[in-house]
């Protein structure tokens, strides 16, 4: 049996999903009774816990064959990074407790820069993690194609789309959650000791550019992107409700000034942009 966190999201729902097409018994671990329904009717027992209680967690985790870890997004996080430490302290000490045969994490490209940034939240999760007495694998995923979402109405409406990664002809490491989901779910078949890390991207890199590209073949309009000025990113965000954007400006400048990417090979998925980008679009 896999215990999967994050199901009711895409990646977690797709990892639970591949393991159940595949004739495998999966544990969804929900917060919300309210979505337990469609997971049960889809062959999945059901566990309720949420982050904040390491004892529902470790109930969540007993008798795994394999337990996949997905760190709450927090996309504006206080300076010190203190939910993530409480959350992170959480899983650690219910995976002790639980002691399931092996875990996979969702973790991510930029996890081991040294400057801090919005990803360090992942490091810190590697850092924890990574010295548990039972195998332990790392996902480092790439920038997740689907935050093109955020771009589908725009580039409908003015065929004009926002960049904050720049220039607009660098393409970086990007992949489908799709992809992610699928290579989650294989890991967790997988055997192996001690720790792993993983690097996914997708079939080839992405830049603004191709994501304008692609967005003009999918709606027959032109479609292009446009840097938004460095300058600009503070007032921004914080009009967008933010509080602290520091961490994700300096995610982005990673990207952008070269500081987050693959050291280390990578394995490749096999969702091309352009699918990725159909789906968003439907």
């Amino acid at each position: 049996m896999y215990a999967i966190t994050g199901i009711t999201g895409k990646v977690g729902g797709i990892a639970a999903s591949t393991l159940l097409d595949a004739g495998r018994d999966v544990r969804a671990v929900l917060r919300d009774p309210a979505k337990a329904d469609a997971w049960k009717e889809r062959g999945a027992n059901v566990a309720f816990a949420n982050f904040q209680s390491a004892e529902a967690l470790t109930d969540a985790f007993k008798g795994a064959a394999g337990v996949f870890i997905m760190l709450p997004p927090m996309f504006d996080p206080d300076p010190h990074f203190t939910e993530a430490r409480a959350i992170i302290a959480n899983v650690r000490a219910a995976l002790e407790a639980a002691k399931p045969a092996k875990v996979v994490c969702l973790s991510t490209i930029g996890a081991d820069a040294e400057p801090v940034n919005l990803l360090s939240q992942l490091g810190l999760m590697e850092s924890a993690l990574g010295s548990l007495p039972i195998p332990v694998a790392f996902l480092r995923a790439g920038w997740f194609i689907d935050n093109a979402a955020w771009d589908v109405q725009p580039a409908r409406l003015t065929g004009v789309i926002p960049s904050f990664l720049q220039p607009l002809d660098r393409a970086v490491p990007m992949v489908s959650t799709v992809d992610v989901g699928r290579t989650a779910a294989a890991l967790l078949r997988e055997d192996w000791t001690g720790q792993r890390i993983v690097n996914l991207e997708g079939p080839r890199r992405v830049s603004p550019d191709d994501i304008a590209a692609a967005f003009a073949r999918l709606l027959g309009k032109p479609v292009r992107a446009a840097s938004v000025a460095r300058g600009e990113w503070e007032e921004l965000f914080r009009a967008q409700g933010m509080t602290n954007p520091t961490p994700r400006m300096r995610m982005l400048d990673g990207f952008n000034e070269g500081w987050i990417d693959f050291g280390t090979e990578t394995i490749k998925g096999t969702i091309e942009l352009e699918d990725a980008l159909r789906a968003l679009v439907a």
